[in-house]
């Protein structure tokens, strides 16, 4: 449970972070940050997992990078369920992806 909570706050100060970074992703308030960190939580916690499943042959043969693609997937999959969370395509979806995926990793080493 702790991990999950701690994704969570990752994924909060990731998405703030990319919406402070690029100004063509629009975060409508901090409330809007908190529930696309949990819905990402959710989301990956829930699709993900299948969705890599299916992929594993193409995941393979790119050396793990597809893994990135599938990350923006889940943050484009996101931005789709939540009306204040506006990110225009994707390239900035990588971006963002990439921005989790840093956060979710200091959050990690600070966790251990």
């Amino acid at each position: 449970m702790r991990k999950l909570v701690l994704k969570v706050i990752g994924n909060i100060v990731a998405f703030y972070c990319a919406a402070k970074l690029f100004p063509a992703i629009y975060l409508g308030s901090m409330e809007t940050a908190l529930w696309a960190g949990m819905i990402l939580a959710g989301v990956n916690l829930l699709i993900r997992p299948l969705l890599f499943l299916i992929t594993l042959p193409v995941n393979l043969l790119t050396l793990g990078l597809f893994s990135l693609v599938l990350n923006t997937w889940m943050v484009m999959l996101t931005d789709k369920f939540l009306s204040g969370l506006q990110i225009p395509g994707f390239w900035p979806a990588l971006a963002t992806a990439v921005i989790i995926s840093v956060c979710n990793m200091v959050v990690q080493t600070l966790d251990d």
